[in-house]
């Protein structure tokens, strides 16, 4: 008979929306799990959880990650970045301004990944064109919008 392995917790410290942290956590619980369950972040959405729909995707060191296939063990000392902590000082980021002027959001739940993957894009280049644009969004899958309104929103959203 084979007997359970107990996991031991490991300390993490990390970069949250600009924000120290430091906890406690199963080195096996998923990125998205530590940031909707324990840290009440709740702006990530899951979806399919196999990094197929973009719904999960935060910033992780500058770079746009799917939430749901990265574990906690793996963000220690790295930068993470939210949808919570793109907006500034309770004002809307640009791009998030964009997106309620362009009428790219209906439903909603698939919006916090894509912005941040637009975010993640914009950060590197401030004036995409369309198939940039395209590119920077295919890992997220939206529903409801036919994605024309999304790319106008990302295509003039100045920063």
């Amino acid at each position: 008979m084979k007997k359970n392995k107990i996991l031991k917790k490991i300390k993490l410290r990390f970069t949250l929306n600009g924000e120290p942290v430091e906890l406690e956590t199963l080195p096996n619980k998923r990125l998205l799990d530590l940031l909707r369950d324990d840290l009440n972040l709740t702006g990530t959405k899951e979806g399919c959880s196999i990094g197929e729909c973009g719904a999960c995707t935060v910033i992780v060191n500058d770079k746009a990650v799917n939430s749901c296939l990265m574990l906690a063990g793996e963000i220690n000392g790295s930068a993470i970045i939210t949808i919570e902590g793109i907006s500034q000082n309770g004002n809307l980021h640009p791009l998030q301004e964009n997106f309620l002027k362009f009428g790219a959001v209906q439903c909603g739940f698939c919006i916090p990944g894509m912005i941040l993957s637009a975010y993640a894009l914009l950060n590197k280049n401030r004036r995409p064109d369309e198939e940039t644009i395209k590119e920077a969004i295919a890992g997220n899958l939206c529903r409801c919008t036919g994605y024309k309104q999304i790319i106008e929103a990302i295509k003039n959203t100045k920063l």
